[in-house]
């Protein structure tokens, strides 16, 4: 999935215009980026188009703070409020879960700051067989 893909679905999933989508899309990523470890960051970047995944790049330790810190970074990142940068947030997480391996997400959120999980969507159960 090259970015423009990548904005797009995010678009659709934020109900965004595309040049909106596109710089929350890279200001969550970039924040991600420094929320993670190197490792983890690579990890995640390497299942990703370089056009997606070069917003990943870190430059030392992973940053400390709460889900809402996270927030108010992308916000000023993106030079948006709060708000729309949680809704944002969770569309590019969204995306994210989609186009990466189940274990390479999982190790994402394992390493995202406490009460982060409450902005990823859980994934839909399987139905039962009745």
């Amino acid at each position: 999935m090259r970015f423009p893909l990548f904005v797009d679905a995010v678009a659709r999933r934020a109900e965004l215009p595309t040049d909106d989508a596109a710089t929350i899309s890279r200001a969550v990523l970039q924040t991600l980026a420094e929320r993670i470890t190197a490792d983890e960051s690579a990890d995640l970047a390497a299942q990703l188009p370089d056009d997606v995944g070069g917003y990943l790049a870190t430059a030392g330790p992973p940053a400390t703070g709460a889900a809402v810190d996270f927030l108010y970074r992308v916000a000023d990142r993106a030079a948006v409020d709060p708000a729309l940068a949680e809704v944002g947030t969770r569309a590019v997480l969204a995306t994210l879960r989609e186009t990466v391996t189940v274990g390479e997400f999982q190790d994402l959120v394992a390493q995202l700051p406490r009460g982060f999980d409450a902005m990823v969507d859980p994934l839909p159960r399987p139905p039962y067989d009745v």
